[in-house]
């Protein structure tokens, strides 16, 4: 009998101290991180690099001491909530969204309290996933880059490139959030540039073929595309049609010059989302999101493919040549 209370006192006392390490154990396991994405894992090549270039500099490394669970709706915008969902499921300790305006309204949607850092290109405030830039408020703040603001501009860098040009087209995702509000600053923009914009709706990559070919008909002298998880996804297919139906096209983005493309303007996306990957970990460190003000990217660049405009037979004028950040030749 005495043998039996002296191992129940021994096991009580396993016990006791065990459990002690079993909740500091679960507490200093490496947090995971979700990311949501509108595209592909290649679409969001960059957002992906970045948000783990934001995470190094804050001193957490994936496979190391953080993981990260990642969720793509190959550009099926309504397989999004059920996306978001799940990571909340997983229990994550971040929600990272790249790119699109609608990942991160699922993730918004799908959680009130696991904290969302986005890098987006649309105004966060206009579509309610922060009260406000300075104050976030809530459990929601990121990078803006900005990209659906710059359309005069690029328009008027497309005015440079074709100053004889008539009928400018625009390949433009209707089922992006920001669709109806860019094709209106669109078409302001063009028709202050006594241009005519000729605005082609596509909705999954079998499109492409059938925009260009509408492009044609009606005359376009070169094209615009907004700034879309399907067209960055896509990209490699749309210069690809763009150089067939040699059409000179000004892009959102860098990685569509890197993929042969004639020009982009727009802000890095690597770096808008090495911010929120440094945001991220300063959440996991203890930061609430509602206290990190939305940062605004403030530089922009213009990249040019000398060989690609030698495809298309285009002279560029020393005048946008000097506008250029970066002149691949």
């Amino acid at each position: 009998m005495k043998a039996m209370r002296r191992r129940d006192l021994l096991a009580g006392v396993v016990s006791a101290t065990a459990w002690p390490l079993v909740a500091h154990a679960q507490q200093t396991a490496p947090p995971t991180i979700g990311f949501l994405g509108a595209s592909s894992a290649v679409g969001h090549a960059s957002h992906v690099e970045g948000l783990r270039q934001g995470l190094g500099a804050a001193g957490f490394v994936e496979g190391a001491n953080a993981g990260i669970e990642y969720r793509f709706a190959d550009n099926h915008l309504d397989r999004l909530p059920a996306l978001a969902a799940e990571l909340v499921a997983r229990r994550v300790a971040v929600i990272a969204t790249g790119g699109a305006t609608a990942a991160a309204l699922a993730a918004k949607a799908a959680t009130s309290s696991i904290p969302i850092v986005f890098a987006i290109g649309a105004d966060p405030v206009k579509f309610g996933l922060v009260a406000s830039m300075n104050r976030p408020g809530g459990n929601v703040t990121g990078v803006s880059f900005l990209a659906n603001t710059l359309v005069a501009k690029q328009l008027q860098l497309v005015r440079g490139l074709l100053p004889a040009a008539g009928v400018i087209g625009a390949l433009v995702n209707p089922g992006n959030p920001n669709a109806v509000s860019d094709s209106t600053q669109a078409q302001a923009a063009a028709a202050s540039l006594r241009l005519k914009l000729h605005v082609v709706h596509t909705v999954a990559e079998r499109d492409f073929d059938a925009a260009f070919e509408e492009l044609g008909r009606a005359q376009a002298s070169g094209g615009l595309v907004f700034p879309d998880a399907l067209f960055i996804g896509g990209r490699a297919r749309l210069v690809e049609l763009a150089t067939r139906h040699r059409l000179p096209v000004l892009y959102p983005e860098r990685s569509f010059v890197e993929a042969g493309g004639l020009m982009s303007y727009g802000s890095n996306r690597t770096d808008a989302s090495r911010e929120a990957g440094i945001y991220v970990g300063r959440i996991l460190r203890g930061e609430k999101p509602a206290e990190l003000p939305v940062i605004q990217a403030s530089k922009f660049e213009l990249v040019i493919d000398l060989k690609t405009a030698k495809t298309l037979s285009l002279d560029i004028s020393p005048t946008l040549l000097a506008l250029a950040d970066e002149v691949i030749e």
